[in-house]
């Protein structure tokens, strides 16, 4: 599979918004309800290519984004933390009129979203966690993603681009070469380098804790959720999982066998088919 591949089938949007003062890099099908697709530490929208038209072909109108100061969106002078992502997700809707919004968010994109989630509950129709970050601070998993992404941002090696996303599969064999490359021309933009530490400050023991989705927090949130989690998953085990399903009232837990930090990207098929059926279920037009 390969990403252009994914995108063939049928027509899409690629564009630039204004999401206040920072320009956005926008991937978008469909029309209906939006449904904005956030992603992780220094990754970008290409994660979810497998997913778009899905979505879209189920009556939803899909955006995933560049996050801010990540992918070829804005790259402010400054530490990005949690509240900053929240407010360029807020921005970004005002931007294209969305009044309420279905969130998807993998990794850091699921901390961003929940924060959202709990922050603008009347802004939130429903809300899917892939792998979301946020729970807990371990210093070898904040480590690993800082070494890694460091060295694949600094090193002119392909190779080292691609262990950083291949890492984070069940099966690095199967990472995606298109997804490599695009990572790579991300990584090696002259502007990247420089905003990579402000994109790590998270793996900053001191700025994680104070970052942390906490259980009140969490317990504030009131759309319809649903958390998926891969058994193999590198970044936390299943009872991280566990413990986001219990703090958050309502949701629902899902968990693949044979699946590491992307289940959207490992298992496009049934994460499709349960992602759009979730959506629908919590549609405010009839089925």
């Amino acid at each position: 599979m390969s990403i252009w591949g994914d995108l063939a089938a049928a027509p899409y949007r690629l564009e630039f918004v204004a999401a206040g003062a920072a320009r956005t890099r926008s991937l978008q099908a469909g029309s209906g309800e939006i449904v904005l697709m956030l992603h992780g530490t220094s990754s970008h929208l290409e994660v979810y290519s497998r997913n778009l038209h899905a979505i879209a072909a189920a009556g939803f109108q899909p955006h995933a984004i560049d996050m801010l100061g990540h992918g070829f969106s804005a790259k402010p002078d400054r530490d990005l933390q949690v509240p900053d992502y929240v407010a360029h997700v807020r921005d970004y809707l005002d931007a294209v009129g969305a009044e309420r919004v279905h969130l998807i968010g993998e990794s850091l994109g699921g901390w961003v979203a929940a924060w959202f989630a709990s922050e603008y509950q009347g802004r939130t129709r429903s809300l899917q966690l892939l792998a979301s970050g946020g729970t807990r601070a371990v210093p070898a998993i904040m480590a690993r993603i800082r070494d890694t992404t460091t060295l694949a941002v600094t090193s002119p090696d392909r190779a080292h681009t691609r262990d950083r996303l291949a890492g984070l599969l069940a099966d690095p064999s199967t990472v995606d070469e298109d997804l490599v490359d695009a990572r790579y021309r991300i990584y090696h933009q002259p502007e990247f380098a420089p905003m990579l530490p402000h994109l790590l400050c998270m793996q900053d023991m001191t700025v994680r804790r104070r970052n942390l989705l906490r259980p009140d927090r969490m317990g504030r949130i009131t759309a319809p959720t649903r958390i998926y989690w891969g058994r193999r998953n590198p970044m936390g085990d299943v009872s991280e999982a566990e413990g986001i399903h219990a703090a958050i009232p309502g949701s629902e837990l899902e968990i693949f066998a044979d699946c590491g930090h992307f289940p959207q990207l490992e298992h496009p098929a049934r994460f499709n088919e349960l992602a759009v059926g979730f959506l629908r279920a919590n549609s405010a037009v009839p089925a």
